[in-house]
């Protein structure tokens, strides 16, 4: 192994959190012509800096190739997202009182989702957004969309031609820079004097208890605590003055930072969110340790359940093409002779074929054709939402399956 150093504190990096051997992009999906190339697999194994806790991965692989032109996750067609993302507009806005003369930066904003909303409120507004696809439907959406991946540099230029940012959203994505400490300082440079941050990311307290290692995947650089986020953020003059446990994504955190010399009072809750955290030993390296069986316990479930079901004739596809299903599936060794396809709602997936595994993705009709005995929901964590959508199959006889925390048909 390469001497690897930590992304936020550059300590040398030695404990293995995860080994989860290599695996291709998991939104690297195949077309039809690809599918007569070799695809490139990477190493994907996670450590844990001893001195600051962080849990990382490897940047095997440029973050300019992993967030491409044609970049398949479009944030859009989820409706929930969809809802969680108009809430939290109503909210922020009402916190931190924003109106005509404020500004909201979002960072990686994708395909307009977020700002559609605050656009509406009639709130000035611009989207930093690096994948050409996601921009170009933001912008069709009438939302000032820059294609840019955002850090310090483009902070300063950001400033120098606008203002500093009222509010600045970054929804999932503090994960997925690969250079931490010029991202947080990119923040802080583009960040009002009394104005506030939102991040939200998952929280690897929950990814531990709920065994979601189905998270894991070459794009996510790091994995965060609350103890770490904090240590992060301080080394860049930014405070955490509150923080959310949301449900989102199996489990995630909404920080609300600002200056360190700012008027936002600490809530209680940062100081509670931080004690469950060392109740929990999250402070101590013991934690990070044993997370390999528990990966390999899930896997185990769903083969064994794959297995049954050929071995007695039953067939079995997959729901939600998503980047989590596809880290499972490849971990697992899944392929078309156990799992016969995937359907997705969006139509940049339909069509394609999964990154790996090379299971084919489908639209919603096959379904109703085939009348499969189980779907396997891949992205858990939408669970709700998806069987409510394809609720007819309980029609034939249909069952719904998911595989994280545990094998469990629902």
């Amino acid at each position: 192994m390469r001497n690897m150093k930590c992304r936020f504190c550059h300590t040398l990096l030695r404990e293995v959190f995860l080994d989860l051997g290599s695996a291709p992009p998991s939104n690297a999906f195949l077309s039809e012509a690809s599918l007569s190339a070799p695809e490139t697999w990477f190493p994907l194994k996670l450590f844990t800096c001893e001195s600051c806790l962080l849990v990382q991965v490897e940047e095997v692989q440029s973050h300019k190739s992993l967030f491409a032109a044609d970049y398949a996750y479009y944030s859009s067609y989820s409706r929930s997202w969809l809802a969680h993302a108009e809430h939290y507009v109503a909210q922020a806005t009402e916190r931190l009182g924003l109106g005509h003369e404020s500004l909201v930066l979002e960072i990686a904003s994708n395909d307009g989702y977020l700002l559609q909303y605050v656009a509406a409120r009639g709130i000035p507004c611009v989207g930093v957004e690096p994948t050409a696809g996601t921009a170009k439907v933001a912008r069709d959406k009438g939302i000032e969309t820059l294609e840019h991946f955002f850090g310090r540099e483009f902070a300063t230029d950001f400033v120098a031609a606008r203002k500093p940012a009222d509010l600045i959203v970054a929804n999932n994505v503090l994960a997925h820079v690969p250079d931490l400490n010029d991202f947080v300082a990119g923040m802080a440079t583009a960040l009002a004097e009394e104005g506030s941050i939102t991040v939200e990311c998952p929280h690897l307290m929950e990814l531990v208890a709920q065994r979601q290692f189905d998270t894991v995947y070459h794009e996510h650089f790091s994995y965060f605590s609350l103890h770490t986020i904090c240590k992060v953020f301080a080394a860049h003059g930014l405070r955490i003055w509150d923080v959310e446990r949301l449900s989102t994504h199996g489990g995630s955190l909404r920080v609300w930072a600002a200056h360190t010399a700012s008027r936002h009072a600490e809530t209680p809750a940062v100081a509670a969110l931080l004690a469950k955290e060392s109740q929990a030993g999250m402070t101590d390296l013991a934690y990070y340790r044993g997370f390999q069986a528990q990966a390999d316990a899930v896997k185990n479930e769903l083969l064994t359940f794959l297995l049954e079901q050929r071995r007695h004739g039953r067939r079995v596809v997959g729901y939600g093409a998503a980047a989590k299903g596809n880290t499972l599936l490849n971990y697992a060794g899944v392929r078309s002779d156990l799992l016969g396809y995937v359907v997705d709602a969006s139509p940049y997936k339909q069509g394609h074929w999964l990154p790996g595994s090379r299971i084919p993705v489908t639209d919603e009709s096959r379904l109703r054709e085939d009348r499969p005995d189980f779907v396997l929901i891949l992205p858990w964590n939408l669970r709700t939402e998806i069987s409510a959508q394809l609720d007819y199959i309980r029609a034939w006889g249909g069952k719904f399956v998911i595989a994280v925390p545990h094998l469990a048909i629902l």
